[in-house]
């Protein structure tokens, strides 16, 4: 049974919607953490942030430890917040893509059967 391309539409832009909103909640936090603990301005905070949720690392090493653990703790949870909620958008469309290639395979296969035989 196909689904309509709205509802398939729909369903992808409530997927979006929450996603964004777990990286933003992720930004903020670390955003107002890193603010508050290190002292940083709030673009440095959130530029910091960002660098950790991205997996591009620490622009610099904190200066207090509670600041370092904080990092440590954000670059896991940051990352796997941004890589989660990719998969968590993309999965359908890359599950629909993979079953239309199936279909195409599976004929593929049958007709190479047929020659053989």
């Amino acid at each position: 049974m196909q689904e309509s391309s709205s509802v398939v539409l729909r369903s992808l832009a409530r997927r979006a919607v929450r996603a964004v909103a777990a990286i933003v909640i992720v930004l903020l936090i670390g955003t107002i953490a890193f603010h508050f603990m290190e002292g940083y301005t709030i673009v440095y905070s959130f530029f910091f942030t960002s660098m950790l949720a991205t997996g591009e690392g620490p622009p610099a090493i904190p200066p207090s430890a509670a600041g370092q653990l904080f990092a440590s703790v954000m670059a896991f949870v940051g990352t796997g917040t941004v890589v989660v909620s990719l998969l968590f958008i993309f999965g359908p469309v890359f599950r629909r893509f993979l079953l239309m290639e199936e279909k195409v395979l599976s004929k593929d296969i049958k007709r190479f059967e047929k020659r053989r035989l």
